[in-house]
């Protein structure tokens, strides 16, 4: 790095829900990605997983809507969902400390793929997962 310059700052995507009431920004840098079989994230979603991308909370704003966000669960730990359409935004967990940003509410492409899947013995028993990623019963 040159004297005086400074690191760069990663893109910042864009997410939103089905019905667009609500908008949101987050860093092209999240922490992990992975794909979670347990039962909440399969009723949350409607889906056989929720492949979702972990980041620090702080690097998630709300950038429109935020009166839209019906909040399930407490101020520690809940789901963001559009109050209009249902659409689930992001999950606050490990004590509102971090973001869990399903990847199908962005509109731009993350730079991180998921890179193994979680909750595995619990999955929908009518879907098999079918590519390499590591595969773990529960998670930590």
């Amino acid at each position: 790095m040159q004297a005086g310059s400074t690191a760069s700052k990663p893109k910042a995507l864009t997410g939103r829900c089905l019905c667009g009431a609500v908008s949101f920004t987050v860093a092209d840098a999240f922490d992990y990605a992975m794909n979670c079989h347990c039962g909440k994230c399969r009723r949350t979603t409607g889906s056989a997983f929720k492949p979702m991308g972990g980041i620090a909370r702080a690097e998630l704003a709300v950038t429109s809507g935020a009166g839209d966000i019906f909040l399930y669960g407490d101020a520690t730990t809940h789901d963001a969902h559009c109050r209009h359409c249902g659409s689930l935004l992001y999950s606050q967990v490990r004590d509102a400390q971090y973001a869990h940003v399903p990847l199908g509410v962005l509109i731009d492409t993350p730079s991180i793929r998921p890179t193994h899947h979680i909750h595995v013995a619990s999955k929908a028993p009518w879907f098999e997962i079918t590519d390499a990623l590591p595969q773990y019963q529960e998670f930590d």
